[in-house]
């Protein structure tokens, strides 16, 4: 019976990060280009040590691959706002100066005068250095990721002259995962470290953000789904413990 109650604990425990990631999930259901990352199962392993060769116990096997899958595409008609379309990320500075991934889009300038995106991430050129606008200039945001700049005063026949070109990546070739700042970074290589395998070509929306792939139904039922198995594991742990009582109340009256 005590092999009964601690295979229940250990489930339990094995358990407890993807109900938080499902949590994380759905928290984040409307949050601007969330990505879902993570899916976990759970598997048999054999226990080494001194006993019988054929104790298993439960273990989570967990994997933190970025999911791609576009989320729905919501018109905004503001000009700094992008919709980054297919495996397109956009390179930002992270808070520790390197280089880091995201799908968010809703872009602004700072006090600064540095184009930023709704986190604070500054946006990335293509040279990796910021993409700085000129006070009192309208900016555009073309499908290749090229900022515009003209100033209202100027007739309109004027064309808007090149400010920077964002730097935006392909990463349908590169598996990414989720830095601890939310940021996404390339699996197994050092933090900074940019995309380098080839991919088809980057695709963006102007005027438009992209929101959460997160079904948030289907995250609710995931997360039904644990509390059941948690009351299981629960509930067997109280059987083990009204067995053991019985026997030892039968080892009394004998």
């Amino acid at each position: 019976m005590d092999r009964l109650a601690f295979n229940a604990a250990v489930a339990m425990n094995e358990q407890t990060i993807g109900r938080q990631m499902s949590v994380n999930e759905l928290a984040n259901a409307t949050t601007t280009g969330f990505k879902r990352s993570f899916e976990s199962a759970m598997r048999s392993i054999s226990v080494d040590g001194s006993g019988l060769k054929s104790r298993f116990q439960p273990q989570t096997f967990a994997q933190d691959y970025i999911s791609m899958k576009p989320g729905p595409v919501i018109a905004t008609g503001n000009d700094l706002d992008v919709a980054l379309g297919g495996s397109t990320v956009m390179g930002v500075t992270a808070p520790d100066g390197k280089l880091a991934f995201t799908r968010r889009g809703d872009l602004r300038v700072n006090a600064n005068g540095v184009l930023e995106n709704g986190s604070g991430h500054l946006v990335r050129s293509q040279g990796g250095g910021a993409i700085t606008i000129p006070p009192g200039v309208r900016v555009t945001i073309r499908s290749d990721g090229s900022v515009f700049g003209a100033d209202p005063a100027q007739a309109p026949n004027i064309p808007p002259l090149l400010i920077g070109n964002m730097m935006l990546r392909d990463a349908a070739q590169t598996p990414l995962q989720r830095r601890e700042d939310g940021l996404f970074q390339v699996v197994g290589a050092e933090f900074g470290a940019d995309i380098t395998t080839p991919g088809g070509r980057p695709q963006l929306t102007a005027g438009a953000l992209e929101g959460s792939n997160v079904n948030a139904l289907s995250v609710m039922v995931k997360l039904m789904d644990q509390s059941r198995s948690f009351e299981q594991q629960v509930n067997m742990i109280k059987e083990s413990k009204t067995c053991d009582e019985s026997g030892a109340t039968m080892m009394k009256a004998s």
